[in-house]
């Protein structure tokens, strides 16, 4: 399994900015310790690969720089060089762990999810959407006929949700607040909203109700994982009530069905904005670590990703 990084490409960001960037260094130095042979530094996404999913003036525009305030302002970062450089290495980083998950069933980008950003136009921290733009170069170079992105970022990925519309060989699958960012949501395949303040349970009674849904419905041959940190009890962004081993739940399941079902995955880290960086981290960093232990067939230590069946009653009510 191979593991891509890009916090080496620096987005200079203003004192003072919400997005928590150094989380990416802080988890690929914690993945170096159990994996650090697995690491690798991915390419930068090209034109070509870019425009699979998103408009070539938009991609030109991002390149050169001439992208505007106002359109910056919407994605919530400063334009640069470097800018521009991280997010086609993110796209990148992507494409790889789709390449490592159809060689050996999983893949990792230690980056990635950035499903706000539609065809034309980026939003809420998201330049360019990589989980489309993979799939789209897996279909094209590598003959995958039919797929499935499985969002669980707490926020609905309502960009991948309008790329792919009218596109049937990529299911959508979106698990979010319903009360959240964007206030505006786009129809995914399959939508899921979630109250406030849900909890461990129920959020992993509606998962187990809703995923083998997805799977029968996409009939996929790869996947996109989108494993977001913000449904943690402890983020600013977030508004639900899940623990850090709810979560670890939450991967495992996921993980394990996909395993089951014979889907290869590449994973994404997606959103986390937790007022300690090291929550974010730790949870990254258990995603990482069940796909380690699911593909060489152990369980982590310390119980992480435990198997949590929700009550029967619960998981009646779900959807």
């Amino acid at each position: 399994m191979q593991i891509f990084y890009a916090d080496d490409f620096t987005l200079p960001l203003p004192d003072g900015h919400r997005f928590p960037m150094q989380k990416y260094a802080r988890l690929r130095e914690r993945v170096a310790r159990v994996a650090g042979e697995s690491l690798a530094r991915p390419h930068a996404a090209t034109d070509d690969e870019l425009s699979l999913a998103h408009d070539a003036r938009y991609v030109k525009a991002i390149a050169d720089g001439t992208i505007g305030a106002q359109a910056c302002r919407r994605i919530g970062f400063p334009w640069s060089p470097q800018m521009a450089e991280r997010a086609r290495r993110s796209v990148g980083a992507t494409i790889g762990a789709c390449e490592s998950a159809l060689a050996c069933g999983f893949g990792v980008n230690l980056a990635g999810g950035t499903h706000h950003a539609q065809r034309d136009r980026g939003a809420g921290f998201c330049v360019f959407n990589d989980a489309v733009v993979a799939l789209r170069v897996m279909m094209r170079d590598r003959g995958v006929r039919r797929a499935v992105i499985v969002d669980l970022d707490v926020h609905q990925g309502e960009g991948t949700a309008a790329i792919c519309a009218g596109d049937p060989r990529i299911f959508t699958f979106s698990m979010h607040g319903r009360n959240n960012f964007p206030f505006r949501k786009a129809s995914s395949d399959l939508d899921v909203e979630l109250d406030d303040g849900t909890n461990d349970d129920t959020y992993l009674c509606t998962l187990h109700a809703a995923l083998p849904v997805v799977l029968e419905r996409a009939g996929a041959e790869l996947a996109v994982y989108l494993a977001g940190a913000d449904p943690f009890a402890g983020d600013r962004l977030g508004r639900l009530a899940l623990t850090k081993d709810g979560l670890a739940a939450r991967d495992r399941y996921v993980l394990e069905r996909l395993r089951g079902a014979r889907v290869p995955v590449a994973i994404a880290m997606a959103g986390g904005y937790a007022e300690n960086v090291d929550d974010i981290v730790d949870i990254h960093f258990a995603t990482v670590k069940i796909a380690l232990a699911i593909e060489a067939g152990t369980r982590p230590a310390n119980g992480a990703g435990a198997k949590r069946e929700p009550s029967r009653g619960t998981l009646r009510a779900a959807l």
